[in-house]
């Protein structure tokens, strides 16, 4: 069996999403480190008044994807792959064993600042579905032509996008892509516009950030969701992650790829399940699981 751990996005967090970890020695310790570096307690991260902050989901997506992989590969489920949809792609490096979890946890912090105080407010991302990739391109093309901030940021699955820029103008696209007769829309709980040019000024600076920072090759394969493709160097994995932010994702394109290369087992880390659902539509054949809906005595 040929598997990947997948990682979710903002969007898919939820109240108090870290207490319910798994109780494990390894889940205790890194609690106690993401205590020490960031000098609050879990509990200040995933409250419902919390999680309206970016940098509160950011950080708390993090702690709970890196324990519940920790925790997997403690148990003997051990990723070939790792996949993570935008910040979901740092717990997959420190799953993977590229990146440590102290580092992990001061870039996040640091990247999620940035991309709050660039755009405090009237930001977002919206995610359309039903529709076709042509009906999108064109409704994001005729905005951009009149000079309003808006961008295709999400590749998701063959009739899944997502856009990001200003809500007002993120609206006007989506009513433009249901004139074609197909499409429905919904805002997505994020309150920045990632994946988008909109956060490349904050990403070069991430990416001076991380020069400090050392990199190792990676136990298990780390896929770019960026670049739809395995990236083996860690000089390759550092610059994936710190320009992930302002560079458009590949999500379906990256499980078509993992098809491709065999893996027939999927498994989603909490506290996501959106990913499993789209990596199904591909995977039509293997195995494609969100952990907490899962009996894991059936993996081993």
């Amino acid at each position: 069996m040929t598997q990947v751990f997948t990682f979710p996005g903002q969007g898919a967090q939820r109240v108090h999403m870290l207490q319910n970890l798994p109780d494990h020695p390894d889940v205790t310790l890194i609690k106690q480190q993401a205590k020490d570096i960031l000098g609050v307690k879990l509990d200040a991260l995933d409250s419902k008044e919390a999680l309206t902050d970016t940098v509160n989901v950011q950080l708390a997506l993090l702690i709970c994807g890196v324990a519940w992989g920790r925790y997997l590969q403690n148990i003997g489920i051990k990723p070939d792959y790792v996949l993570g949809l935008s910040i979901g792609a740092y717990p997959a490096a420190v799953v993977a064993g590229s990146l440590d979890f102290d580092d992990a946890l001061r870039l996040v912090k640091a990247r999620a600042d940035s991309m709050k105080s660039a755009y405090p407010t009237g930001y977002g991302m919206l995610a359309i579905t039903g529709a076709e990739f042509k009906h999108v391109q064109a409704a994001v093309n005729s905005l951009q032509e009149k000079g309003e901030n808006v961008y295709l940021a999400n590749l998701n699955g063959e009739y899944q996008f997502v856009l990001a820029g200003e809500k007002r103008v993120l609206k006007i696209a989506a009513e433009q892509v249901r004139s074609t007769g197909v499409g429905a829309s919904v805002f997505l709980d994020v309150t920045v516009p990632s994946h988008c040019p909109l956060l490349r000024e904050q990403s070069e600076k991430l990416l001076a950030m991380f020069q400090s920072i050392t990199l190792k090759t990676p136990n298990s394969l780390y896929v770019s969701a960026a670049k739809a493709r395995v990236l083996h160097k860690p000089d390759e994995i550092k610059k994936d992650l710190a320009l992930n932010m302002s560079h458009q994702l590949h999500w379906h394109d990256s499980c078509q790829m993992l098809k491709e290369k065999g893996v027939n087992r999927v498994l989603e880390m909490p506290p996501g399940s959106t990913l499993t659902g789209l990596f199904r539509k591909i995977l039509s054949t293997g195995e494609c699981y969100n952990i907490e809906n899962l009996n894991l005595k059936t993996l081993l």
